[in-house]
């Protein structure tokens, strides 16, 4: 351990479809006691622009590098790996991948020299439509906007009958009070950031009109290789 960075994390908040709705009975536990969903008392799961949907957990751990029980408040993101990898092991980024990555360091706020850090905008699109269709037709719609204190969530179509909620999240995690109308300009500001977002974006979605396989690969193989060198049994490890 004395020369590996170990990383926690996960890829979305709690699943839905899975688990059931927040707060239903999922069992019992050794004591029989009754064990019900959990997610922290956010808002939304997986699938949704909500708190509750994308807020994970990250845990970075080196012994004798990194000090033991530092809490970051800092706002971050998945984007901010890469770099922060790299910072670690003393690594540059080559040139020309220096504009392509938009993540920062996270090194400052794991030393705890963080006084600098500047604030930023993260953003959340559920970016689900049938092949084919017109991305630019769903840019309204299951999308967020985070900063350091608040979330700007889309709630339906903004450009037709939906609306636009605001909430402070250190003061209000579980967003049970919209404050949308109370701070007009700081709503504005948020879209206006959203759609330079998606203009930016929207370039990049070049495989609209990539043809879907009639097959599922990993079905396939799955079987020629049943049929063949067969499937080796698995034993899960004792943890």
């Amino acid at each position: 351990l004395d020369n590996t960075v170990v990383i926690f994390m996960s890829d979305n908040g709690m699943t839905h479809n899975g688990s059931g709705k927040i707060g239903s009975i999922i069992g019992k536990n050794t004591n029989g006691k009754q064990m019900h969903v959990y997610n922290a008392g956010m808002r939304g799961t997986k699938g949704t622009a909500d708190e509750g949907g994308v807020r994970v957990p990250f845990f970075i751990r080196w012994d004798n590098k990194i000090k033991a029980g530092h809490d970051v408040g800092t706002l971050a993101g998945h984007i901010d790996l890469l770099p922060t990898l790299g910072s670690l092991a003393g690594a540059k980024l080559p040139k020309k991948l220096v504009n392509q990555i938009e993540g920062r360091s996270l090194l400052p706020l794991i030393t705890g020299e963080d006084a600098n850090w500047k604030d930023r905008y993260f953003f959340t699109h559920q970016g689900r439509w049938k092949t084919g269709a017109d991305p630019d037709q769903f840019k309204w719609q299951s999308f967020a906007v985070r900063n350091q204190e608040y979330r700007l969530v889309a709630r339906g179509n903004v450009e037709k009958n939906g609306k636009l909620e605001l909430f402070h999240i250190p003061s209000d995690p579980g967003q049970k009070t919209d404050i949308a109308a109370d701070k007009p300009e700081l709503v504005k500001a948020m879209r206006t950031a959203y759609d330079k977002w998606w203009e930016n974006t929207r370039p990049l979605m070049v495989n609209e009109n990539v043809p879907m396989s009639k097959t599922k690969p990993y079905h396939v193989w799955y079987h020629q290789q049943d049929k063949t060198d067969g499937i080796p049994v698995w034993t899960p490890p004792e943890l």
